[in-house]
Formats: structure tokens, C-alpha cells, sequence
């Protein structure tokens, strides 16, 4: 008999700026994907505000919990911009091994972008663009090598901390941080026909084009997204208000008041280096991460 009665199980979370994910696999399968937003990388100023660091804690110990429950042997986590910047960051790793008996791995930029790339792309050229809460990585990879991997302090969190309501300081602060890709321009010139958006902006905006009226994230895998439609899907959230936008399908509550800073970032990120488009994928920096453990 060939089949295995037991499935050996295990879990990556991942402890982004915006959001805190968890991710549970069998078999070297993905079985599911969830979130819980708590806005770790919130009001940041070298340090993690107090509230943001209980709030995070409190969703990873029920990650931990969860995922146990559903019979993972190993749990691993990796946290990014907000934990690796803070200079308190040894006290929320202290929160969370205190609340979740969980040791959190913390990933350089250069590490986060090129595990975004892992994920996306796995083997194949490419370049992957990952807009998250506080920083933003770029990856390219041609003939199998990689050719460029940056990451920027610039994310759809910090530009609601910086910019708030006034969008005109918003537009301005993307068009001068998308500066910091121009190096760039060379190498993702021969992967341009293939440019993979992941992150959370990437993929509700690919959610918006795909028409869905519930998130399915092998659905909007593969959905492509024009320089034009960016702009557009920036322009229009950008007019509305919180609430409106709440209640578009697709749209996470907690996602509603920086989803248009995300789609004004992209759009000047893809002005920046003229991409036609960009290809999203629900595939990302957690499947990357689990690869690099030998889980996938």
C-alpha cells in the first residue's frame, strides 16, 4: 500500500509590517493560506509601539495553537522589515517565545526579496516585484543566476504613516522612492515579459481585475495587470472613501485604508522602470521560505 495513513505536517508563519500569515503544509503540499492583520509596522519610529507588539503576539500564538492542532510537527516563522529595523525588536522576539514558545528567524532585505523570488518563480528567469508593509523588494533572476535583489524601507504601511489622507504627498513620496529601483533598469529589461507582482496589493488589486467576489488565491495567480490599470485602480481608491472601499468584494476591512497608497506605489514603481505589466501571484515569500526548509 503506497498511500500514507498519516501526512506529515508542518507550518511557516510569516510576521510581516501589515499582516501576520500562516501557511500549513503535507507532504510537500500546500494545504492552506490565512492572514490575521495587526499592523505590527504601525506609527513605526525605530521601535514597535506596544499595542502592535501584543496584537502580533496574540496572532501568532493562535497560529501556533491552530496549526498544532491540526497536527504540525514543525512550525517555523520568519518576521521582516518592522521586526529587522526595530531596535526593540528583542523584546517582541522575547513577546512571542514568551506566548507561542516560537523562535522567530528575522530575514535581511536581500533574503526577503530573494525568497519572494524562490516563491513566485521557483527555478524559472523572472524578476519579482513584493510590495508589503514597510519595504519593498525587487529580484531578477536571468540565464539562473540572480542578477539583482534590493530591498527599500518603503511600504503601503509607512506611506499611510507618512503621506495619510493628502494625496498629492502620497503621489509625490512614490514617484521619489521608486527612484531607489532605478539601478535596476538594466537587468529586468530582458525578463520584462515576465514580471510577477506578489504581496498583498498585488494580489487584492488582482482579485479587483479578476472580477471575484470571494479571494481564491490559484485564481488570481496568473491574472495580468497592466501600467494603465494600475494607474487606474489608484486613481479610483484613491477618490474614495475607507468605507466605499470596504465594501468592494474581495477587500479585506483591515486593507481598505492602505490599499490605494499600495496601488499608487506600484504604479509609479512600474512608471519607473516602463514594465507593460505585471503578472500576480498568491505564490510568494511563504512558499519561498518553506522551500528553503525543505517543506516544498
Amino acid at each position: 500500500m503506497n498511500d500514507k495513513i498519516f501526512r506529515e505536517k508542518s507550518a511557516v508563519i510569516d510576521v510581516g509590517s501589515n499582516s501576520v500569515r500562516l501557511m500549513l503544509l503535507a507532504d510537500g503540499k500546500v494545504l492552506y493560506k490565512t492572514l490575521e492583520t495587526t499592523r505590527l509596522g504601525e506609527a513605526f519610529s525605530k521601535n514597535l509601539q506596544g499595542a502592535a507588539q501584543r496584537r502580533t503576539a496574540e496572532a501568532i500564538a493562535a497560529f501556533v495553537a491552530r496549526a498544532k492542532s491540526e497536527g504540525a510537527k514543525k512550525i517555523y516563522a520568519f518576521a521582516t522589515a518592522a521586526v529587522r529595523e526595530a531596535e526593540n525588536r528583542n523584546d517582541f522576539l522575547s513577546l512571542v517565545e514568551k506566548t507561542s514558545g516560537l523562535n522567530i528567524e528575522v530575514v535581511s532585505g536581500e533574503t526577503e526579496a530573494a525568497l519572494g523570488m524562490s516563491g513566485a518563480l521557483k527555478n524559472a528567469d523572472g524578476a519579482v516585484l513584493d510590495a508589503g508593509g514597510a519595504s519593498t523588494e525587487l529580484a531578477v533572476r536571468t540565464g539562473g543566476e540572480t542578477a539583482y535583489k534590493k530591498s527599500v524601507p518603503v511600504g503601503v504601511v509607512r506611506l499611510k504613516d507618512k503621506c495619510g489622507v493628502n494625496v498629492a504627498k502620497l503621489r509625490e513620496t512614490c514617484e521619489r522612492a521608486a527612484d531607489e529601483f532605478a539601478d535596476a533598469a538594466e537587468q529586468i529589461k530582458s525578463v520584462i515579459n515576465n514580471v510577477t507582482g506578489i504581496g498583498g496589493t498585488a494580489t487584492t488589486l488582482g482579485a479587483m481585475k479578476a472580477g471575484l467576489k470571494e479571494y481564491d488565491g490559484k485564481a488570481v495567480t496568473g491574472v495580468r495587470i497592466t501600467r494603465e490599470e494600475t494607474g487606474g485602480f489608484a486613481d479610483k481608491l484613491l477618490s474614495m472613501p475607507v468605507e466605499e472601499i470596504e465594501k468592494l468584494p474581495c477587500m479585506p476591512k483591515k486593507r481598505a485604508d492602505v490599499i490605494g497608497g499600495g496601488a499608487a506605489w506600484l504604479y509609479a514603481i512600474m512608471r519607473r522602470l516602463n514594465l507593460p505589466y505585471i503578472i500576480v501571484s498568491d505564490e510568494d515569500n511563504l512558499e519561498g521560505f518553506a522551500r528553503s526548509k525543505n517543506l516544498l
